[in-house]
């Protein structure tokens, strides 16, 4: 299956050079290429590619503006977006998360890890760069930001016990196969209860969920530092 892909950049030279890239994978597939976010949307809308290479600093409509359109836009609830930008700074980690971008790496990324980066989130998992850690992501997504509602649910009573268990797990960074080992499960056991938390929190994909654990306390920050899941104890 071919995995289809937008790449939206200024710079004509920089979308040429992902567009080369991505077309060097015989399983990725360029679709369309924007030079602002207003092109994106309307590209993403029109192509409605499996994956979007979305650069942040755009004249007119910004990346994390055209990211947030895409990711409210329910008839696009397939496309996914990666952002990719020299800027990989703790805010803009936290913003492109607030938007809805299922990943977020820097432009010195490898080109195979890029290519690696395209196939992850297109098959609904999250990937965030090495700066983005657990302990960045619960001190920053803890805070609401001021004058705007949450782009999704935080209420975990809709979860089963298990589930609660996989959503922070997955907060902590854990892939399927990690929490399938740490639960004593199948790895597809484990897909399952993923999938099923994600439809029942209406997340889009795993990064929405990393959202909702520690925007609900689900997952909280070690005194030390690092994570801990929340058990409802006294610390």
């Amino acid at each position: 299956m071919t995995i289809s892909v937008l790449v939206a950049d200024d710079q004509a030279l920089i979308r040429a050079g992902f567009a080369a890239i991505i077309g060097s994978a015989i399983d990725l597939e360029v679709v369309g290429q924007a030079a602002d976010g207003t092109q994106a949307v309307a590209l993403a809308t029109q192509f409605r590619p499996d994956v979007v290479l979305m650069d942040i600093r755009m004249p007119g409509t910004d990346g994390l503006s055209a990211t947030e359109a895409i990711a409210s836009n329910r008839s696009l609830d397939g496309v996914r977006v990666l952002v990719l930008t020299t800027f990989e700074s703790e805010d803009y980690v936290l913003s492109a998360l607030r938007a809805g971008a299922s990943g977020f790496l820097g432009k010195g990324v490898e080109p195979s890890a890029l290519l690696t980066a395209i196939r992850t989130v297109a098959a609904g998992d999250s990937l965030l760069s090495p700066v983005a850690t657990g302990a960045l992501i619960a001190r920053y997504l803890s805070q609401p930001e001021p004058g705007r509602p949450g782009t999704v649910s935080t209420d975990l009573d809709v979860l089963t016990e298990r589930e609660r268990e996989v959503v922070a797990l997955v907060a902590q960074g854990l892939s399927n196969d990690d929490i399938a080992a740490r639960l004593f499960l199948s790895p597809f056991t484990a897909k399952t209860h993923v999938n099923r938390a994600m439809t029942k929190l209406a997340a889009r994909d795993r990064a929405q969920l990393v959202v909702i654990a520690y925007q609900s306390g689900l997952v909280r920050v070690n005194p030390g530092g690092g994570t801990r899941p929340d058990t409802g104890a006294n610390p």
